[in-house]
């Protein structure tokens, strides 16, 4: 079995090798812990440099038994790819639907607690979308869709925060008439992104409240 999680096609037609799991709830609970170990990975390491050895280093699962729970790389990265998806919307509502703060105090949070998370595992890790985007020109044909997807699912919880803040009067009303809270948001993301791998490479969060400083003055002027 290929040490970079590359299969032939045709071996995954052959009996796999490998102990089964003994039941399901072991399992799901083994393909769980793979998934979670290959968040932190592909999120430090990108897709195309991500082996089983890594994903495999923290979890009492022999090399030879990963394809009992995904049948290629492919099948792996789109599971992680959907599980960090999910996550990081969930996050995103954590501070985006605080209706204690106002909108633009909610992305403030956002902000200060994503510098926060970086920092805990000293910059290493940014975000496996920006990593991905940056590979996608030599990634498997399903990756730019959902990626697109994901962004897109992104887009619209920042857009709606943003309308929000349109309506109690903490965006400019000039600004709208020039760009809608849609077209912000993908603005916002853009560079959110970009933001994101400087602050990997300076570790530091500097440049994400420099960003955000900037991206929120705009909405005033």
């Amino acid at each position: 079995m290929n040490a970079d999680l590359t299969a032939d096609p045709q071996t995954l037609n052959k009996p796999r090798r490998g102990r089964p799991p003994r039941s399901e709830r072991e399992f799901i609970d083994t393909r769980e812990a793979l998934i979670r170990s290959g968040l932190e990975v592909i999120t430090e390491m990108g897709y195309l440099s991500a082996g089983i050895d890594a994903v495999i280093k923290n979890i009492a699962v022999p090399k030879g038994s990963f394809y009992h729970y995904f049948k290629s790389k492919q099948d792996f990265g789109m599971t992680v790819l959907d599980a960090y998806g999910n996550f990081f919307a969930h996050r995103l509502d954590k501070f985006l639907l605080d209706v204690t703060m106002s909108p633009l105090s909610r992305i403030d949070a956002f902000v200060r607690h994503a510098g926060q998370g970086m920092a805990k595992f000293s910059f290493t890790r940014g975000c496996l979308v920006g990593n991905l985007l940056q590979e996608s020109a030599l990634l498997p044909e399903d990756f730019p869709e959902k990626l697109k997807a994901i962004l897109g699912d992104w887009e619209s919880r920042i857009a709606a925060c943003l309308r929000e803040a349109q309506q109690s009067g903490e965006i400019s009303a000039t600004l709208l008439t020039q760009a809608s809270p849609e077209q912000l948001a993908q603005i916002f993301w853009s560079g959110w992104e970009g933001a994101v791998m400087r602050a990997k490479l300076f570790r530091s969060a500097e440049p994400l409240d420099q960003f955000w400083a900037y991206f929120r003055r705009s909405l005033r002027s």
